[in-house]
């Protein structure tokens, strides 16, 4: 079995204190200073660097975070193919995603998979673009939710086109009725999440000559839709995360389709017996709620 020094390792790089680490081991605190301070010995360098509210990774940490993630996942598959054998459901799975996914997708996956492998565990952590691809690629999530491109060396499967629609006060109306033109917006404010700003939405900023001056940020989607509503400018969002908002505004596409792609990203290893279980309920809740529009793999039967 791999040394109790990785977890406490990789704990430590999720908790980024000794003391939050310990409390999800289980253990006190100077077990997880002592532990640290053995794999540093052994090692022959400094993994963190200490600081008064917590610890962050050296370069050379920073480094060997792959690598310990890697024996601790393939541990971890082992333990699964062998309860396998023994004919036991066992093992977890973590997934990342963003907020959209968090509440329009996931809640039934997860209720389907866990009625069928009741004893496996899953934890969600929500993420902006980057951190779930670069989480992906070391290894401390299995599966992650994004959109195209992915900068990270990761295995990436388009699954599902999403439409970028623009939110305005319920007392607007295009002057065609139907779309949006730069015409409508051209002395618009709008208002978005920051992390936005980077992707698509950009793109239908920059080809309506939107300047950034005219942008206000806000924290999440039912907040900009909350603003927008009050009249405070008009947001751009896609059919996803529209789902399950709530507000008095319309919603129009502009005069030019703009989407985004969602993709789901693992590594490039062969996945645990958990993992491959839970891609395969993926695509088939993709495969059913799009249907021609589903863009990933055929999802094998039950």
């Amino acid at each position: 079995m791999a040394d109790f020094a990785y977890e406490v390792f990789t704990e430590v790089v999720q908790q980024k204190t000794f003391v939050a680490a310990a409390a999800r081991l289980n253990v006190t605190p100077s077990a997880v200073s002592h532990s640290i301070a053995q794999l540093e010995t052994t090692l022959g360098f400094p993994l963190f660097i200490r600081h008064r509210t917590g610890v962050e990774l050296t370069p050379d940490g920073s480094a060997i975070l792959p690598v310990i993630q890697e024996i601790l996942n393939k541990e971890a598959q082992l333990q699964q193919v062998a309860d396998s054998i023994q004919g036991l459901n066992s093992g977890l799975v973590r997934l990342g995603a963003f907020s959209s996914v968090c509440i329009n997708w996931l809640p039934t996956i997860i209720q389907t998979f866990k009625k069928r492998y009741p004893q496996v565990d899953v934890e969600v952590v929500q993420g902006t673009f980057p951190e779930i691809a670069r989480q992906v690629r070391v290894g401390s999530i299995d599966i992650g939710f994004s959109t195209l491109p992915v900068e990270e060396n990761v295995q990436v499967e388009p699954v599902a086109a999403d439409t970028i629609r623009c939110v305005t006060p319920a007392d607007f109306t295009p002057h065609n009725k139907e779309f949006v033109t730069g015409a409508d917006i051209a002395d618009q404010h709008f208002i978005l999440q920051q992390a936005d700003y980077d992707g698509d939405t950009k793109k239908a900023l920059d080809r309506y000559n939107v300047a950034p001056n005219s942008l206000a940020y806000s924290i999440d989607d039912q907040s900009i839709l909350s603003m927008v509503e009050s009249g405070l400018g008009f947001g751009i969002l896609p059919d996803l995360a529209l789902q399950k908002l709530v507000g008095n505004v319309h919603i129009y596409p502009f005069s030019e389709a703009f989407r985004r792609t969602i993709c789901v990203l693992t590594r490039k290893e062969a996945p645990a017996p958990s993992t491959q279980h839970f891609l395969n309920d993926i695509h088939r809740y993709l495969q059913k709620t799009y249907g021609d529009d589903y863009l990933g793999q055929s999802a094998p039967s039950h």
